[in-house]
């Protein structure tokens, strides 16, 4: 399914590549502009690759990293040194980031790139596009891509620039975040009469009608914490257009897992909008559109156990406050997880790494340093500055490398040789839909269909964990859920916020400044243009 699906998607995704080209003699007929391009059909699918290949972009990596490591979800400490670059993730767990921090600086400068290309796109099929259907739901995919990225950029950066109209290059001055807002909302508003409503292979990728609901009701649930304006009903009857559409189904505990595999497409029932990858579509520009989870998460003692043909980084790992939620035996969503003692794909024999005495432990004070140590791999929850607190070191022996529970939900790509991974990423699910209006419920929102907030919620746990359904269902219980439905999809820091658990403390964090609920505008955005005004407290 997924290689039929990847014939398909590959003519949007190559045609990125007419951006790419910076060589000032390639003849004009190479570059897309009105007047060459395009002119039939096929041109017209290819003319809005652009936009998909830089939404690509840092969703896989970067944009994930900034929304994780902010959060107690995930950590990144430096290793003897390594990992450390420049303090970009002491920073970011610490929450002490500054202006020029490098998530921060490389996200702003690929939302911003997304909402350009995005612009240039919509120019070019408005102005050279015949009238009718697919005109208008061309653009209107578009638009949705357009919005997404604005929904990032507001929901990371608060007040931000709108603009919409390409080829005016003037300096956009900030716009208050209610105000984007309110444009966001809009410009979905006025694309979903021209969605296509299908989730099928052709589908797939591109927004439908109801990623346009699923934007929304995420917009609504959070509403508050962007305008200071609730909207609970707003984002429960965004819901019941997804849940009415009849297009989606919660996967069944058998393949739960398996929606992050590199296998995932568009076969996956739960799966409203999802940003594809594949190894071989990562040069593209401005950014590597890569998808390399398991890089950062597979310890280097592992590679073989997962049949991965590199030695993986194994520098991340996730935080003891976090997993403590996933206190459930029967709950299939622990699979996801390296924890404790550590097997071979059979499951019987022990994963072992040899090395000396000194290498284990680089703090060896005994008479054999050199003495050749096998051990078998167990992974320890807590993480500890053992080599150096200033540099945010656990140090760089077997004892540190093994620091931390990893997360392996988008799992191991074994084909791939250049750490890039065929899993595609989910952006909205349908256990989102239903966890959104069981929230919105509880937080005031009228019931709609017959449904509660628990019935809502066991929908998703039935298919999750043998353990019996909930009787009853509070906003804890909520974020508890979440936190073991979600892990690791990029939406943990937008819930942290919304819970008002953002300020808590956790791993070596202490910092409760509630200003850096939003992000810095980057120094460099500053300097080009000289409108912009950094945030409150920056």
């Amino acid at each position: 399914m997924k290689k039929t699906f990847l014939h398909i998607f590959a003519i949007i995704l190559m045609s990125g590549a007419l951006f790419s080209c910076h060589d000032l003699y390639v003849p004009v007929t190479t570059e897309l502009t009105p007047d060459v391009f395009p002119s039939n059909t096929a041109q017209y699918i290819s003319a809005s690759g652009p936009a998909y290949v830089a939404l690509r972009g840092n969703y896989g990596v970067e944009y994930f990293q900034q929304q994780s490591f902010s959060t107690d979800e995930s950590i990144m400490p430096a290793r003897g040194g390594n990992w450390f670059d420049g303090g970009q993730n002491q920073t970011m767990h610490y929450h002490t980031w500054t202006q020029d921090n490098g998530y921060l600086n490389g996200n702003w400068y690929w939302m911003s790139t997304i909402i350009g290309v995005s612009n240039q796109t919509i120019n070019i099929l408005r102005t050279t596009m015949p009238s009718g259907k697919p005109k208008n739901t061309g653009i209107a995919e578009i638009k949705m891509v357009r919005a997404f990225a604005y929904y990032m950029m507001m929901d990371n950066y608060g007040n931000v620039p709108l603009d919409t109209l390409y080829g005016d290059f003037t300096p956009k001055a900030n716009t208050p975040r209610a105000q984007v807002f309110d444009f966001i909302e809009k410009e979905i508003q006025s694309c979903i009469p021209f969605l296509n409503e299908e989730n099928d292979v052709t589908q797939y990728g591109r927004p439908n009608k109801w990623t346009a609901y699923a934007l929304l009701a995420k917009m609504y649930l959070n509403a508050e914490v962007y305008t200071g304006t609730k909207r609970y009903d707003d984002c429960i009857a965004a819901c019941d257009k997804v849940i009415a559409s009849g297009k989606y189904s919660i996967e069944p505990r058998a393949s739960y897992l398996q929606m992050f595999y590199p296998s995932n497409g568009p076969q996956m029932k739960e799966f409203i909008f999802a940003i594809p990858y594949n190894p071989t579509m990562t040069n593209s520009f401005p950014f590597r559109s890569v998808n390399i989870h398991a890089r950062y998460q597979v310890p280097r003692s592992m590679a073989k156990r997962f049949s991965m043909p590199y030695t993986p980084a194994g520098s991340a790992s996730t935080l003891p406050e976090y997993y403590a939620y996933f206190n459930d035996a029967n709950d299939i969503r622990n699979g996801q997880w390296l924890t404790g003692l550590q097997f071979m794909a059979d499951g019987v024999t022990p994963v072992t790494v040899t090395t000396n005495n000194l290498g284990y432990d680089q703090y060896y004070k005994g008479s054999n340093p050199t003495e050749t140590k096998t051990y078998q791999v167990n992974l320890t929850p807590d993480i500890v500055l053992r080599q150096s607190v200033a540099s945010f070191d656990v140090g760089n022996d077997e004892i540190a490398w093994n620091m931390g529970y990893r997360n392996i939900k988008f799992y191991p790509d074994a084909t791939s040789l250049n750490r890039d991974q065929n899993n595609d990423i989910p952006v909205f699910r349908y256990a989102d839909v239903l966890m959104m209006k069981a929230e919105a419920i509880l937080r005031g929102g009228a019931p709609t269909t017959g449904a509660t907030a628990v019935s809502l919620v066991n929908q998703v746990r039935t298919q999750r964990t043998t353990s019996p359904a909930l009787s009853t269902i509070d906003l804890e219980g909520i974020y508890a859920e979440r936190v073991r439905e979600f892990a690791f999809e990029a939406w943990h820091r937008n819930d942290m916020i919304r819970f008002g658990k953002f300020e808590n403390k956790w791993g070596f964090k202490t910092n409760t400044d509630t200003y850096r609920r939003i992000f810095p505008i980057p120094r460099n955005a500053l300097q080009l243009n000289p409108n912009l005004k950094q945030n409150p407290g920056y």
